[in-house]
């Protein structure tokens, strides 16, 4: 089912955006789950968007997901990553649920609107999504699996779990398999606490996890072809996205302390205005190179190939580096404009949550395995 399916009509997320923007610093100082994000991006049925009709969903292309994940991220960089890594999963189920019992499944995620995390990371494997040890264990029509994860990102909140596993219990670490844990057969034992600068609201703690479903919730396609076709590509271009919505904010932060200089000395220009034009350069190459990300997804989506090349491969890392980058770049650089008021925590210019926040893009799937990825892919390029 590789095809991306007939567009539904643009989505509106501006009730969703409101809802989390009210309670972003509540979400932020607590350390807590952006329930009421949650429940409006549910009640605009905004989770199934991904899904194609067929299955009950919309069809969205990544370009309006992504559109919908910049204005969270300018609103609740929190809300606007668990959008981001929901849809990664659903986009899984869109692209890859290629029996019967798979499409059962992708049209009641759909039905109930529900909320998908993943579990690609292991605690034996080091931060290697392409690599397991813990394995699938077949008994008729049931599956069992056990894996110990050092982070699954809104696990407690969510009512799938996307997990990986190596295939069997003889497959080496890289054959491995994506099983879609429901909640309710899903035990989770809380092996560590989520009190982190910033993404605080995704609570990303670590987890024994302990599932026995059915085998239709093993998704029939090699997950290799899933990570390299859908998981990596849609994480990058919409992760990327919320990073921008949180630059967003930062330069709407700045451009308002711009202005209230200006008014006070009219006739003159305040000596931020140089900086803040420096801002918009920064902002608007981020801005691009973003774009240009999408549209080079949405090319190989058109195109309908099955697997990428390796320079799209290594394209789609790069956004991944130059995003989580340039977002530190462009806050840091807000900060400066906005002066005291945005290191003070009680201002409207406040840049604390954004800094905090901005700093967490490289350190989740770590940039150096990334650039480690990338040298591999490198070496078997021709020409």
């Amino acid at each position: 089912m590789l095809t991306t399916g007939e567009l539904g009509s643009a989505l509106d997320a501006s009730a969703v955006v409101e809802v989390a923007a009210a309670a972003a610093d509540d979400v932020d100082r607590k350390g807590r789950f952006p329930h009421e994000a949650v429940d409006a991006l549910r009640q605009s049925r905004l989770l199934s968007a991904s899904l194609p009709a067929e299955f009950g969903g919309r069809g969205s292309s990544i370009s309006e997901l992504a559109r919908v994940t910049r204005e969270l991220g300018a609103a609740c960089s929190s809300a606007a990553m668990i959008f981001a890594m929901h849809h990664s999963q659903a986009l899984t189920l869109r692209f890859h649920a290629a029996t019967p019992a798979a499409a059962d499944l992708a049209r009641e995620v759909a039905r109930a609107e529900a909320l998908l995390a993943s579990a690609t990371t292991e605690i034996t494997t080091g931060g290697d999504v392409r690599s397991s040890t813990c394995a699938v264990q077949t008994d008729g029509d049931r599956v069992h699996l056990e894996k110990k994860a050092p982070v699954i990102s809104y696990g407690e909140y969510a009512d799938y779990i996307c997990t990986t596993a190596r295939r069997n219990s003889d497959s080496p670490p890289g054959d491995q398999v994506l099983v879609v844990c429901p909640r309710a057969e899903t035990e989770l034992t809380k092996t560590s606490e989520w009190d982190t600068l910033g993404f605080r609201g995704t609570c990303s703690p670590g987890f024994m996890l302990v599932a026995d479903t059915s085998v239709d919730h093993v998704i029939p396609v090699d997950y290799s072809i899933i990570s390299a076709h859908t998981m990596q590509p849609s994480s990058h271009t919409l992760w990327a996205s919320a990073w921008l919505g949180i630059a967003d904010a930062a330069v709407a932060k700045a451009r308002t302390e711009v202005r209230a200089a200006a008014r006070k000395t009219p006739g003159s220009t305040p000596p931020q205005a140089a900086r803040f034009a420096d801002l918009l350069e920064l902002h608007q190459r981020f801005e691009s190179s973003v774009s240009h990300g999408i549209s080079h997804y949405e090319e190989f989506l058109a195109a309908g190939h099955l697997e990428p090349t390796i320079g799209f491969s290594v394209a789609m890392n790069n956004l991944k580096l130059t995003a989580s980058t340039a977002v530190v770049e462009i806050v840091a650089a807000a900060l400066t404009i906005c002066g005291i008021n945005g290191y003070r925590e009680n201002h409207r210019a406040s840049m604390g949550r954004l800094l905090r926040d901005s700093y967490g893009p490289a350190l989740m799937v770590s940039n150096d395995r990334i650039r480690a990825n990338n040298s591999q892919l490198v070496l078997a390029l021709r020409g």
